[in-house]
């Protein structure tokens, strides 16, 4: 089989399993699509592109329809960059109205703070919802925030009390990793320190990263309630200034190859007013 057909079917299957399989199989075609896909499809155009130019200084003919289509083909696959840099601004193509369960959670601070990223839309939520896995996370932050600074205690969220925003079991408690300094690149994990629950309600995952260094005063198999104390916000991990990361996803992720192979899922905070899924810029009350 010539290989332009079975990249092209290679593209059909994963569009197939992004659109209509859904769930982590869909995670996983949209990280092919946007961070593997291209670079092969790089690597062919640019070989590609000698081969035909040896053929000419050799004087030997070219099919140009079957040339051109090859190179139309790998051009598209390449289109997907734009994506990933954010060039394109465009989502993790999931409804959430239809991604179920949804979860619904109190604050898990008990001083008012800051939707730094969060919501459904894009524009609110550029560094999430770009990803399956992070497609409804938010990044919460106090006064003073965004400042530039270099010193973490410039940071209103820095060092302020976590705790549970929902009923259920640490299934991981991690606070070996150090602090970094903000608006810098030092950091040894994604992630960094963390506390992650299993949902009692649902048997799906809450995670909590970017605690502070030897904060976490939980331990795997703690069963934990609605406002026990987890840790201090902290700046761990990839992370440019003093937040706390928070997502909902379905995959225990104790057991995920890679921390981006697993399905995000819909999260909300109690309010007032209701369920709701609240955008950049929103106030999240305090924990009561």
């Amino acid at each position: 089989m010539k290989p332009t057909i079975i990249v092209g079917i290679v593209v059909v299957l994963l569009m197939f399993a992004l659109f209509a399989v859904k769930g982590v199989v869909a995670v996983g075609a949209w990280l092919v699509l946007k961070l593997i896909f291209p670079f092969i499809a790089l690597f062919v155009l640019l070989v590609t592109g000698v081969v035909a130019l040896i053929q000419k200084l050799r004087n030997k003919p070219l099919n140009r329809v079957k040339t051109g289509m090859f190179v139309i083909l790998n051009i598209s696959l390449v289109l997907p960059l734009l994506l990933t840099m954010n060039v394109v601004p465009m989502a993790f193509p999931a409804n959430v109205k239809e991604v179920k369960p949804s979860l619904a959670i109190v604050s898990p601070f008990k001083a008012p703070a800051i939707i730094a990223w969060g919501g459904d839309e894009f524009k609110d939520n550029v560094p999430h919802a770009m990803w399956g896995n992070e497609r409804w996370a938010y990044d919460l932050v106090m006064d003073a925030y965004n400042t530039g600074s270099t010193v973490l205690e410039d940071y209103g969220v820095w060092g302020e009390d976590v705790y549970a925003p929902v009923t259920g079991t640490v299934v991981a408690a991690y606070d070996a990793e150090p602090d970094i300094v903000p608006n810098t690149e030092g950091f040894l994990s994604m992630e960094g320190n963390h506390v992650y629950i299993e949902v009692a309600e649902t048997g799906t995952f809450l995670l909590l990263n970017h605690l502070q260094q030897n904060s976490v005063v939980v331990k795997i198999g703690d069963v934990v309630a609605v406002g026990d104390l987890l840790a201090k916000a902290g700046n761990s991990g990839s992370t440019s200034e003093p937040h706390l990361h928070i997502h909902h996803q379905r995959e225990d992720p104790r057991r995920t190859w890679n921390i981006l192979l697993a399905e995000g899922l819909p999260l909300y905070f109690k309010t007032k007013e209701g369920d709701k899924m609240l955008e950049r810029g929103s106030i999240l009350s305090a924990q009561h």
